[in-house]
């Protein structure tokens, strides 16, 4: 019996997949994303949606609700450091709140999601078999871990100083309309407000433990949350920075988190897979892959030597110590610093 054909498979039903899929099924593509999980998917991130990232969500018509942000606050005990958004304001959204709007604009493009696990997969010149589908293009957009990055060769050895994220929701009005960052000598502290009455608490770090022991290298922090009621589990991620040899392996295209990931100190995570997906979709759509490898080069070249600066820069403890001070006294440094992480992403 001969397989089923489409034209485009997306393994992983998050945000990048999803934005994949819408797309290229508004592009004219036959477009199927196979999600084993089902209902909303959730995960462990910061929330905060970037002027840039906002911006690209409403050219494709999705307005998920959330609470508007202004800019973003460096703080390290009593010392802190605002710098506005120049382009106008990002949005902090519930990652289940901004799934659920993408999975709704997607099928309604004509997009299919099925509660199926992309496996084993065979390709030559014309197309990808995936268990008995035959597609012209596979997308992997499948996260940190991403099978189908594995299953095609393309992950590198593991980076070292493995870094962890962990987040939790807290029955609280949000004290600021910033996003704020807190420093502290092996952690930080990321606090977006989601909602009227919620914020959202990433904590990274490089060294082990639980939330609450993470949150309590920051004081400040946890005094503002004490006594509030949390009111999601806690979820974690990582090891965040992942390695990869390219994003493309002949009709194979790798997407979101799954391409490569450095750290998420800046923030610019949603606003990366985004473009990716529409440059990864316009380069198969003109079935020329290897422009995709090009572009993702292109696109993500800020944000890997910004974030990759900053992970140098904060690595010792003195750069810990001295980057909330410096800012301070270099107010106009951390406010075009800001404003090139707000800028949108080419």
């Amino acid at each position: 019996m001969s397989a089923r054909r489409v034209d485009l498979l997306v393994a992983g039903g998050g945000p990048a997949g999803l934005v994949t899929a819408l797309h290229a099924a508004r592009a004219g593509l036959d477009v199927e994303v196979w999600e084993p999980r089902g209902g909303t998917v959730d995960k462990a991130c910061g929330e905060g949606l970037m002027p840039g990232a906002l911006a690209e969500l409403h050219r494709l018509g999705v307005d998920p609700a959330g609470h508007a942000l202004r800019g973003i606050r460096y703080t390290a005990g009593t010392t802190s450091v605002d710098a506005a958004f120049r382009r106008g304001p990002g949005r902090g959204i519930r990652r289940t709140t901004l799934h659920d709007a993408l999975r709704e604009a997607a099928l309604g493009a004509g997009a299919r999601i099925v509660p199926r696990r992309v496996g084993a997969f065979t390709q030559d010149d014309t197309g990808v078999l995936v268990d008995g589908v035959r597609a012209a293009y596979l997308v992997g957009a499948d996260g940190l871990h991403s099978s189908v990055r594995r299953a095609a060769g393309l992950d590198l050895p593991a980076a070292p100083r493995p870094r962890f994220g962990l987040r939790q929701h807290f029955r609280v009005a949000p004290w600021s309309d910033l996003v704020e960052v807190h420093w502290a000598a092996h952690a930080e502290g990321y606090v977006t407000p989601v909602a009227p009455d919620v914020v959202g608490v990433a904590v990274l770090a490089a060294t082990g433990g639980g939330y609450d022991e993470r949150l309590r290298q920051l004081p400040e922090l946890a005094d503002r949350l004490r006594g509030a009621e949390p009111v999601s589990e806690v979820r974690g991620a990582g090891p965040l920075h992942q390695r990869v040899r390219r994003r493309v392996a002949g009709r194979v295209v790798l997407v979101g988190d799954a391409a490569g990931y450095v750290d998420a100190l800046t923030g610019e995570g949603l606003a990366l897979a985004f473009a990716q997906a529409r440059a990864a979709v316009a380069a198969m759509v003109d079935d020329d892959p290897e422009r995709y490898e090009r572009d993702y080069l292109r696109v993500t070249r800020r944000y890997r030597w910004l974030t990759t600066a900053l992970l140098a820069a904060t690595r010792p403890a003195v750069g810990r110590r001295v980057l909330v001070p410096a800012a301070r006294l270099l107010p106009g440094v951390f406010a075009r610093s800001v404003d090139a992480l707000a800028r949108p992403v080419d």
